[in-house]
């Protein structure tokens, strides 16, 4: 089975996102949150696009309001001004929050995985609640995501007897079946081991390289971004504002072996340097804070 088959197979078995879609603008967006009546902005007048297809990953200092782009995107949560589009329709504005939607999958830090059910159960369940499917369509999709991403073998384990980074590999399936137009994810490998991390993002990448959804990977871990990333977006320190992007033009597929090629080093090298006086900013905005 090619890669190109496979993808056409996934869009064909559900009729939520068709393939080559996903284009993300985000246009002067800003966030006021409102706690205990003292204005905190979290996001400035943010801007910046993601092309269909791009994975693109978003760095910045703790608390710098990354989260918060993504849970507008997926319609978590309202924004205050500018607005964000899905293919040219408005997501969400001043005055409209985005409703959550097969065609954006979110895949959060902690896992979500239903544990009463099977790996199976849990990847086809999904579309087969929400009506998308039936309940045989949603078991047959799920077979053959299971069997594309190389988990068939443990679709009749449940998510306790699987490792930590077995189930990060079934809930990014889970979301994939929806065959979504973008995937958001929210530092979907922070608490595994950086050896289980390594072959989880590996996984990650095989599965975009296969079937080339939009992403938008939100991460602390710089590495990780420049490993993952066709364009890397710096995010100054609170309010979040883009400092910097950078496109990522190493060779793929991607092995572990590019983190020691010359111009992996050199775009760490250019990340770290920007990243790192963000990071300054914000310390040194903490130490005022608790003064």
């Amino acid at each position: 089975m090619t890669d190109k088959s496979s993808t056409k197979k996934f869009a064909g078995t559900n009729s939520a996102a068709p393939s080559g879609d996903g284009r993300i603008e985000i246009s002067n967006v800003t966030k006021i949150y409102d706690p205990g009546g003292v204005n905190v902005c979290a996001v400035s007048d943010c801007s910046f696009d993601i092309e269909a297809g791009e994975f693109c990953v978003v760095v910045g200092p703790s608390g710098c309001g990354k989260t918060t782009l993504l849970n507008a995107i997926a319609g978590f949560h309202s924004i205050s001004d500018g607005e964000i589009r899905l293919d040219g329709d408005v997501l969400c504005s001043a005055t409209k929050m985005a409703e959550p939607g097969a065609d954006r999958m979110v895949v959060f830090q902690n896992g979500a995985l239903f544990p009463w059910c099977t790996v199976l159960k849990n990847v086809m369940y999904g579309p087969s609640v929400q009506g998308r499917m039936t309940s045989h369509q949603a078991r047959a999709a799920a077979l053959d995501i299971l069997r594309e991403l190389g988990l068939s073998e443990i679709g009749d384990a449940y998510p306790n007897e699987i490792s930590s980074g077995m189930r990060r590999r079934v809930e990014i399936a889970r979301a994939l079946i929806n065959d979504p137009k973008a995937l958001l994810l929210d530092e979907p490998f922070r608490a595994l081991d950086a050896l289980t991390k390594g072959v989880a993002q590996e996984f990650l990448l095989q599965a975009y390289d296969r079937m080339k959804k939009t992403v938008f990977f939100i991460t602390h871990d710089l590495e990780e971004a420049l490993f993952l990333g066709t364009k890397v977006v710096i995010m100054t320190t609170r309010p979040c504002r883009v400092r910097k992007m950078i496109t990522v033009d190493l060779p793929r597929p991607r092995t572990y072996k590019v983190r020691s090629s010359k111009r992996y080093l050199e775009l760490k090298r250019e990340v770290f340097d920007a990243v790192h006086e963000e990071a300054l900013k914000a310390f040194k905005a903490g130490e005022r804070e608790l003064a």
